[in-house]
């Protein structure tokens, strides 16, 4: 019987509960699986035949660790999904710019280097944004992701030094169809749509993630939109076992906000029979 682990992190040891499921979904297809903490010595990652890094959800905090976790995988030639090379690119929100020059339709981005707060704020004013979200390069649910309004005051620049001692920083107009509308998710499962989930913002807040407070529900959507988010994933040059595309709609199409390919919340819960898709899925890779 193949052997997967299902990474994950130290806060979670047992995995994230909407990944849970995956371990008899993969049991009824043959393949055992068993969550394992990435950053945990004690792992002998070379003893399985694959692993399914899931809710490994503070890489953000230790990227050079995590890099040297995913060197190691490579150089111990251990086969790993999302691959790698796609997880190390997926990494750093300047994806975004990326995907921009390939025709895909995102929310501007702008890029402010490290350690140059002033940056942040010519930025603004040039591009006459007088609302913008600021955030880290790398990060993750929704880490240190601020809304501020410009001119920008001390307590603003204060925010924006702080942000920019982490990383190169990403200044975006504020998207207002989130707090309006909510941002709606593309669940991708082996390349294929499976399902979508609108997330909301909790009162007073902007960010839509649960850890702010944020909601999740299934939805249904146009298929013209699922076109539009299938042609996200065509513009990658990796094909992803897994894939959660974030947008929103605005005038009838869909502008980009995040592609997730490390370790996405994709609501396996959200479409009965999802989470046995994603482990037929690994096993088909497992037979390649």
């Amino acid at each position: 019987m193949p052997r997967v682990a299902l990474a994950t992190y130290q806060s979670a040891p047992h995995l994230a509960p909407d990944d849970r499921a995956l371990i008899p979904a993969l049991a009824r297809v043959g393949i055992h699986a068993e969550a394992a903490v990435w950053s945990d010595p004690s792992v002998s990652w070379e003893s399985y035949d694959a692993v399914v890094i899931r809710s490994c959800w503070d890489y953000h905090l230790r990227v050079a660790e995590f890099f040297s976790w995913l060197d190691y995988l490579e150089s111990a030639a251990v086969r790993a999904w999302n691959p790698p090379a796609l997880v190390r690119w997926n990494a750093d929100k300047r994806y975004l710019l990326d995907l921009a020059r390939r025709g895909v339709p995102t929310v501007p981005t702008m890029i402010a280097l490290r350690g140059r707060t002033r940056d942040v704020e010519a930025i603004a004013h040039a591009e006459g944004w007088r609302h913008v979200v600021v955030k880290p390069a790398i990060s993750a649910s929704g880490y240190e992701t601020h809304s501020l309004t410009s001119p920008f005051d001390d307590a603003a620049r204060d925010t924006i030094a702080r942000v920019s001692s982490l990383s190169h920083v990403l200044v975006q107009p504020f998207v207002e169809e989130i707090p309006r509308d909510g941002e709606l998710s593309f669940t991708f499962i082996d390349g294929r749509f499976s399902h979508a989930t609108l997330k909301r913002a909790g009162s007073g807040e902007f960010r839509v993630q649960t850890e702010h407070g944020g909601s999740v529900e299934s939805t249904t959507v146009d298929a013209n939109l699922v076109e539009q988010a299938a042609r996200v994933l065509g513009a990658i040059d990796l094909p992803p076992l897994y894939a959660r595309v974030d947008g929103v709609v605005r005038d009838g199409d869909l502008l980009l906000m995040e592609l997730e390919l490390i370790e996405p919340n994709v609501f396996l819960s959200a479409r009965t029979g999802a989470v046995d898709d994603l482990a037929e899925a690994i096993r088909g890779r497992l037979e390649v």
